[in-house]
């Protein structure tokens, strides 16, 4: 479940509790979580964690040790989480990393999923620029109004797809797409190319809007996610139609919420997001 909203409060809180300190110990309790990389965990004890970077949905570490460099990438998935020591963890079984600290605010970071569909990667620099690459797309925060134009005009297909490729926007998942769709009044199965300029724009304004405002809400606890802290979310309470089908429009426009089951399943307005609006 975590998206990008959720990777960037993530990402903020290592960073305030993190910067600075020395990795005195790392335990993998399941050699299958770590899907790079392994051969390298011996280097990182004694290393400091220099900065912490987000990556669409997943998390990234940059540990130094003299004059090298070398990084820790936690891929969130449905259900990881990093949590810090004194957060409240479910089936702690399922913690699977302890990467432990001295000289920073928090002693202790874990990465907990019990899916597993996301892993831990590491990696140095160039290997980390190549898994960049080759998993993510455009960041929707920092992409050029021209970048964004070209993209959606360039895809023949749905609309939604497009928004959740990660290789071509990266972090967007099933709840925001649906959330920055209904306010740009768009059908989840418009075709892209189709789209005219002005509604571009509005998608490109919206969808910074979405996310910037999801992510001062600490991001939406729909299910699994928990900031380091233990805390949760809060924009699942400012959500206008995901997980909302039946209930009535929030532009009162008469009609109801209609979920559309398709890959993911898609909620949007019959009328507010009518195929023909492409202006």
């Amino acid at each position: 479940m975590p998206e990008l909203p959720e990777a960037e409060v993530v990402a903020r809180q290592l960073r305030t509790s993190l910067l600075g300190a020395s990795l005195t110990d790392i335990w993998v309790g399941r050699p299958d979580i770590v899907r790079e990389g392994s051969r390298s965990l011996p280097w990182y004890p004694g290393a400091v964690l220099r900065q912490v970077e987000r990556f669409g949905k997943s998390v990234a570490l940059e540990f130094a040790k003299g004059e090298e460099t070398r990084y820790v990438v936690a891929e969130l998935g449905m259900t990881g989480l990093l949590l810090f020591s004194a957060a409240q963890t479910r089936h702690p079984q399922h913690v699977h990393v302890r990467m432990t600290f001295s000289g920073g605010r928090e002693p202790e970071l874990r990465y907990w999923n019990p899916r597993r569909f996301g892993r831990l990667s590491l990696f140095d620099r160039t290997g980390l620029d190549r898994y960049v690459v080759r998993r993510f797309g455009y960041d929707p925060l920092t992409v050029s109004r021209e970048e964004f134009h070209r993209l959606i005009k360039g895809c023949r297909g749905r609309l939604k797809p497009l928004l959740m490729h990660q290789q071509a926007v990266a972090g967007i998942g099933n709840i925001y797409a649906n959330e920055i769709l209904f306010r740009a009044g768009l059908h989840p199965n418009v075709r892209a190319d189709r789209l005219s300029p002005p509604a571009i724009e509005r998608l490109y304004r919206l969808t910074q809007e979405v996310l910037r405002e999801a992510i001062a809400c600490g991001g939406s606890s729909v299910r699994d996610f928990f900031a380091p802290d233990g805390t949760e979310g809060q924009y699942k309470r400012r959500h206008l139609v995901y997980g909302k089908d039946g209930q009535p429009c929030p532009n009162r426009c008469g009609r109801r919420i209609s979920r559309l089951q398709s890959e993911r399943s898609s909620f949007f307005c019959p009328v507010c997001q009518s195929r023909k609006h492409r202006r």
